[in-house]
Order: structure tokens, then sequence, then C-alpha cells
């Protein structure tokens, strides 16, 4: 095949033809704005670019179609559009991870773009993207609200570590994508490892050369349709019951791991805690092991489908409570939640199931507590500010929703920083949303996942959100984590204004 030619920032560049605009951007020209979340299913926005002036998805755009054009990624789009862009959603926290930024900040400011932006504009702009983060809000509000970007925050590190539970740096840079995450920086040198659907490890001197080797093929969106695959035996003795199925964390970063043979790895946690998806070590340990086996720095690098399949999911399952708030729950057999139960809930009898299905863990954002502790909220009349719950770790939120959107009260510890609490919290009243509504994946019943696209998990787009409104108490005590609070309450909220269904999500079959 014949190279291609065009001009990337101003600069003529020359790439092997036959791969997507993305992967020569990010292996041959060495671009790191453009991220890798989803490709090539092209759904989640987190790679989008400017070709003559228009946002287009790189990992859908074969190379060959930009030969002879303009290409414009963020590293070129200017201070007018980088800088100013990237302060105005760290002013509003409308960049906690940094991944799924840079897309967004070409699609809304890209040259032709009809028109100013409006709330509406920006709403449809944002079909295009995907963001596990922010819950939207404060993306829009960066857009389209006058925002001072010259105040100076202090300890918003140490509030995002609380929050997102691991090292979340909190500037500028970050909403520019230069969070540190390992797919960006690993040595040049470096070999990729890739996984096959079988298991197996393809090593090879480029991604190109490793997926062709591994036979990746690209997922699908299933037919199939949920399934929830705990009953309640008999529903008599319960005042409400629950019955919840397969949820995809949906973080937008997909694992990557590199290491120096004989080396410490990095990632996957880099920027951001995935909300307790990548707690796991394993992925690190094979990158350890096949550095160590090949006398390479070794790269890893997790397709969206990898991700899907090998990621820890919450472990559904079926519930229910007695009027006093005790009950019983049937749940799929996950380490530790014996022991967490008899602790956390004393009153309530746990009856573990053998499920067929992806890995379970305890880890993943409120899993197990968020669910009895909206059960025990349904049986008694909200409070003043609304469904009540209490963390394990003692962080208090209530939830309302009604016609006018959701409004969430918060109180866990010492504040240190308004803005990342408060986008923390949008951001897990709109996974609360999600989760009780909408977002689920197909698993048959030989426990194999159906739905690999990042569009079928039924994460809530940026026009289907409600205003949130957040208030935050005063504390004196030690600083805790308090989005996760609010997510329960939130999914509470939810389950009482939807009538409390017995299944989650309600919305989808």
């Amino acid at each position: 095949m014949a190279d291609v030619v065009f001009e990337l920032n101003g600069h003529e560049v020359v790439v092997p033809d036959g791969t997507s605009l993305l992967v020569a951007l990010r292996e041959t020209c060495g671009i790191r704005s453009a991220k890798d979340g989803c490709a090539p299913q092209g759904q989640c926005g987190c790679c989008t670019v400017w070709v003559d002036g228009e946002a287009r998805v790189a990992c859908v755009t074969p190379v060959s179609r930009v030969r002879g054009r303009s290409v414009t990624t963020l590293e070129g789009a200017g201070a007018a559009v980088a800088d100013a862009w990237s302060e105005r959603l760290c002013a509003t926290g409308g960049s906690q991870c940094g991944f799924c930024t840079p897309g967004i900040i070409m699609r809304l400011a890209a040259p032709r773009r009809q028109g100013g932006l409006t709330k509406e504009s920006v709403d449809q702009a944002l079909l295009a993207h995907l963001c596990r983060c922010t819950g939207w809000q404060t993306i829009v509000e960066a857009a389209l609200d006058p925002v001072d970007v010259s105040v100076k925050r202090e300890h918003a590190t140490t509030r995002a570590a609380i929050e997102g539970r691991t090292v979340q740096s909190v500037a500028p840079p970050v909403a520019m994508g230069n969070g540190g995450f390992a797919g960006d920086t690993y040595p040049t040198d470096a070999m990729v490892a890739v996984r096959s659907a079988a298991g197996t490890w393809h090593v090879h001197d480029s991604l190109v050369e490793a997926r062709a080797a591994a036979g990746i093929v690209q997922g699908r969106r299933s037919t199939l349709g949920l399934n929830w695959p705990i009953e309640v035996p008999d529903e008599s003795e319960f005042v409400r019951t629950l019955r919840t199925t397969w949820v995809e964390p949906a973080y937008l970063e997909p694992d990557a791991v590199w290491c120096q043979p004989g080396g410490r790895a990095v990632g996957p946690l880099v920027n951001g805690g995935a909300f307790g998806g990548k707690r796991s070590s394993w992925l690190a340990d094979e990158a350890r092991r096949l550095a160590d086996e090949n006398d390479r720095p070794i790269r890893i690098a997790l397709t969206r489908e990898d991700v899907v399949r090998l990621g820890a999911k919450r472990p559904p399952m079926a519930a229910g409570v007695r009027a006093d708030g005790s009950g019983i729950v049937w749940l799929r057999r996950t380490e530790g939640a014996a022991r967490f139960i008899a602790e956390r809930f004393p009153t309530w009898t746990l009856h573990e199931v053998d499920v067929p299905g992806p890995l379970t863990s305890l880890d993943v954002r409120g899993a197990v507590w968020a669910e009895l502790s909206a059960l025990i909220a349904s049986v008694s009349p909200p409070e003043e500010r609304g469904d009540h719950v209490q963390s394990p770790e003692g962080a208090d939120a209530w939830a309302r929703i009604d016609d006018d959107g959701v409004e969430i009260t918060v109180r866990c510890g010492d504040v240190l920083d308004h803005t990342v609490l408060r986008s923390y919290c949008i951001g897990a009243a709109h996974m609360a949303l999600g989760w009780v509504r909408t977002e689920g994946i197909a698993v048959d019943a030989m426990g194999e996942i159906h739905d690999l696209t990042i569009r079928s998990f039924g994460v809530l787009r940026a026009v289907d959100m409600p205003p949130v409104a957040v208030h935050i108490l005063d504390d004196s005590r030690p600083p805790v984590n308090g989005s996760d609070a609010v997510f329960a309450a939130v999914a509470a909220a939810a389950w009482r204004r939807d009538g409390f269904p017995s299944r989650w999500p309600a919305s989808r079959e």
C-alpha cells in the first residue's frame, strides 16, 4: 500500500496506509490527546479530532481518507482552544480523570461548528460522546457559563483522591488528556501485548501486528436482552423486593499497563479510580511476567471488548425488605460479601448463589450496601431533605427527585474543595439514575457476555440528564468519601420516584 501524506497540526507527515487515523496518530505520530476508548466502535468520542476544521471520530476514519487534507489534534489547536477550554473545565469540575475531555473540547470548539453554543447545541454535540465521571452538567456549565479561571483551589487533589479512591490530579492539563495514563506514557521501545479471545497473549513490536495476530474482532450489541439471574423465592413476607442484573462499570479508559523487565508495573490505576472497576492486580502481574520473558519493556493494551469480558461487575442480587428494615438477600457468590453483610447489616440474612457469569467484586462502587440501603430507605417516608443513606465510612447523603430535577445534600467531613466534591456528587447522581433506570448488559445462561459495545451499557446521555442541585453541609470531622453515599441516596430517590419497580434497570428489557 502507498503511504498517506497529510498535514498534521501544520506540518506534513507520512504514515502507513491500511490503518485508522487514530492508529496513525497515536502509533506513528506520537499524538496522545486523541484517546482510544472503544476503537474501532466509534461510539465514545474520545478520539475526536478536526479534519479540515470539522470534528471527526478518528478510530473509524481510514487514514487514506485524510490524504492531502488537514488534521488538527488538541496539541495543534492553539491556546485559544486547549488552554482556555481546559481551564474552564477545571474551574467547573467538568473534568475528573480527563480521558474523555480532549475529544469533547475538540467537538465543542470545532471551527466549522454552526452558530454559537447553547444548552441545546451542547447537549446535541455531546451525543457523540460518553463520560462516566462528571454527569455532564459541569461540562455544560464550562461550555456556557462564565467562570473565574483564576480561582486558586487548595486541597482539590486530596478531595479528588478521597472521592476516586486513588491518585487523582486536578489541574487544567488533566482536561487536555495529560493525566499520565499508562496507555500514553509507555517507553518508545516497548513491545505490545494483546490478548486474544481465547486468553493467550500475542506480543509484537507494533499494535497493528499484535492485534492482527490476536485476531481481534469488533464487539457487537446483543439482541438477547437483559436477564435478572436471581429470584426471590417467596415475596409474601416482604414489604418490597428488588432484583438486579449485570452492570458494566463503563469507565472510559480501557485498562492499560506497561512494565520494564524486572521493574514495577505502571497502571492500570494512574489518574482516577474507575469507581472500583480496576482494583485487581492481575494485569500488572501479567505485564511484569511478559516483560521478564521477553527481556523488553511491555505494554498491555486491552480492547473495549476485553474490558467488558474481564472486568469486575457488581454482583447481581435478589432481595426483600420487611417493614422493620430487616430482610433477606440472595447474592451472586462474591468474595468478602458474607463478612461485610454480617458486620454492616446484622438484621439481614445472606444466601449466596452460584450464577454463571463474569467476575464480581465488592470494590465496584457501593456494591451490596447501596442496594440494601435503598431497600431499607424504601420502607420509611423520606426525611425533609429526601431519602437518607449513610455510607459505611459515615458520610450522610440525602436525595430528592421531582419534575425540576435532582436535589442532593451531602455531609462528608471537611469539604476541602467545594468544586471537586460537587463534581463528584453530580457524577454519582448520573451513575445512580442510569443504574436504576437504564444500565445493564446481556449475559446468557452460560455466563457469556453479549453486550460488548460501549453504547450498549445504557449510560445516560447528556440530553437525558436532569438538572442536579448539590448542597454541601459544613462538617468539622476528617474528610471521607461523600459521592458514594450520594450514589446510594440518589438510587433510593429514583426508585421511589419511579414507584418502586421490582427490577433494576426499570426501563430496559
